[in-house]
């Protein structure tokens, strides 16, 4: 009188079969609320264009957005009224732009502007330097602590300057 195999074969289904059914799988850790990669990418270039012209242009060798956040690295940018923005790290928020890192502008007055931080706002067009700067142009040299330009106007305002600036004898 023994057990028939048929039997012992259809227990283990019927097991195994109830037991991957009654199993959450999924790729999270219970509890973990991780970012979620949107767009990854290497070497591209977006541009920004309306119904009349472009707007900008935005060049980065990696970057990543992650929760509607965009970080790019070796970040190029240019609009009509800058020639170029260079910065080792850009962070896109809403209409801003973080920039971190060997942070350089060059205008298209001529002034270059270098600093390690500063935020650039799309909409108003204006560039907050928030650490220490030199802005040159030719033999002018700018240095200061804290920059606004407004790269529309061509307007500045700055705290504590120290400028060696050259004139047109008339």
């Amino acid at each position: 009188m023994g057990v028939r195999i048929e039997l012992v074969l259809f227990a283990a289904i019927v097991i195994i079969i109830g037991g991957s059914l009654g199993m959450k799988l999924n790729d999270r850790v219970n509890g973990y609320q991780g970012l979620i990669k949107e767009l990854e990418f290497t070497d591209t270039t977006f541009t920004e264009v309306d119904t009349e012209k472009l707007q900008s242009r935005a060049f980065g060798t990696y970057g990543v957005k992650e929760e509607g956040v965009l970080t790019i690295n070796n970040l190029r940018y240019e609009t009509e009224t800058i020639k170029s923005l260079v910065a080792k790290k850009g962070t896109h928020r809403g209409e801003s732009i973080y920039l971190e890192g060997d942070v350089v502008l060059e205008d298209s007055g001529g002034y270059t502007y270098r600093t390690q931080q500063a935020e650039y706002n799309q909409k108003t067009e204006i560039l907050n330097i928030t650490a220490p700067f030199v802005a040159s142009k030719e033999k002018n040299i700018i240095k200061g602590d804290t920059f606004t330009y407004d790269t529309k106007k061509e307007e500045a305002y700055g705290t504590v300057i120290d400028a060696v600036i050259y004139t047109v004898d008339k």
